[in-house]
């Protein structure tokens, strides 16, 4: 169903010479054109179809997004391994504070040496269209220095977003994954002790209000990644399934849509919206590194121009012995401690090796496993060859 047939449901018929009609036979002249140019050219479109994903998973629709919530509360119940109250003196003060809302008064300078009970932070993802009653996960961290929160249970938390307003209870017993054990002052641990998830564990009090669009009538479409190209070819295959002037490109990363009025008509045409396919445009060539791990990941699109690279490996080891000078008896002189530092270099004499030029990723990885070298030299190596102008790619470091 097209666009034209859910505004044509509340349009009056204007007769054979109104716009509607006049839309429906560019529609339809659009869609023979279509069906003809892939029924001559299968065999070239086979490939590209392959390749074709869907709407959804290529962009999103603004204004339908999630909101984080946050949260402090109490986890009790826990065996002996909650937070050591000496060390942490906000967990006391949140017992004290909860047990007088409860009706229960501490008697001011009273040492609770509390080991079942743990300060811990909830945080909360609240979907899109969430209405008051719905269940959402919660994760439980802890903030003390409580080793395990196996066992315990999350008292009633109030869960906050930026505004400062409560949208959500978390209330329940945790799941926590790990497992751990200790001994005479050994232990031994698997996974993350001190964390951990309560499925459906916070009920929505208060529904966060989502606005798609800005005029009455259409929505805007933002894609994932920006991409001119990728951008034209959305807008082109909805005009061909909706009919033309139903997407329009703003830029390279929102497209205007016409919808329509009605909430239901708009819901089933975002639904056919979504499930149409769209053949994306190539990814620009790009090598990620990270710094800190040593990974080095690269992209299809990656090619290298032929070049020689020489890469030698400095160390520099320096090597202290501390020598003791004691003084003659009875000389009055005092024992001197004398370092003896010894400092050697050595450098890897390593000759230019031939990069052989690759022209796809298989080409890339042979040539770049050709040098011997490891994840931290291929990462200077990598560096060095962008600045020379032979690896066509983009390099981003995170």
């Amino acid at each position: 169903m097209s666009i034209m047939s859910f505004l044509s449901r509340r349009a009056p018929n204007t007769g054979s010479s109104g716009p509607i009609r006049h839309l429906r036979r560019t529609t339809s002249t659009l869609a023979v054109a279509a069906a003809m140019s892939v029924a001559g050219g299968a065999v070239l479109l086979a490939p590209g179809v392959a390749h074709a994903e869907r709407l959804k998973e290529l962009a999103s629709i603004q204004g339908v997004r999630d909101n984080q919530l946050i949260g402090y509360g109490l986890v009790a119940g826990l065996d002996n391994s909650g937070d050591q109250t000496t060390q942490t003196p906000f967990t006391v003060q949140s017992m004290t504070n909860m047990l007088s809302q409860l009706g229960i008064t501490v008697a001011p300078g009273t040492n609770m040496q509390l080991k079942n009970v743990a300060a811990v932070m909830v945080t909360a993802t609240l979907p899109a269209f969430t209405r008051p009653g719905q269940a959402i996960d919660v994760v439980v961290s802890s903030m003390g220095n409580a080793k395990s929160l196996r066992g315990g249970t999350l008292l009633m938390t109030p869960l906050k977003g930026p505004d400062g307003q409560v949208y959500a209870l978390a209330q329940g017993n945790l799941l926590i994954g790990g497992a751990g054990a200790a001994a005479n002052g050994s232990s031994v641990t698997i996974n993350q002790l001190a964390s951990g998830r309560i499925p459906s564990g916070a009920i929505v009090e208060r529904a966060v209000p989502t606005a798609m669009g800005g005029q009455p009538g259409t929505v805007q479409m933002e894609l994932n990644a920006t991409d001119f190209s990728t951008a034209q070819r959305v807008v082109d295959a909805v005009n061909r399934r909706f009919g033309y002037g139903t997407a329009q490109a703003l830029d390279g990363r929102v497209i205007l849509l016409r919808t329509p009025t009605d909430p239901s008509s708009r819901v089933q045409f975002l639904a056919q919206l979504e499930s149409l396919e769209v053949r994306p445009d190539n990814t620009a060539a790009r090598v990620i590194i990270n710094a800190r791990t040593g990974s080095v990941v690269m992209n299809q699109n990656v090619t290298i121009q032929q070049c020689a690279v020489a890469h030698g490996n400095l160390s520099v080891v320096i090597d202290t012995q501390n020598n003791v000078s004691q003084p003659a008896p009875f000389s009055g002189g005092q024992t001197v401690v004398a370092p003896n530092s010894q400092i050697s270099v050595q450098q890897e004499n390593n000759a230019l090796k031939m990069v052989k030029a690759g022209a796809n990723l298989a080409d890339v990885v042979k040539a770049l496993n050709s040098l011997g070298a490891s994840p931290a030299d291929l990462m200077s190596i990598l560096q060095a060859m962008k600045a020379s102008g032979a690896l066509r790619a983009d390099l981003e470091i995170i």
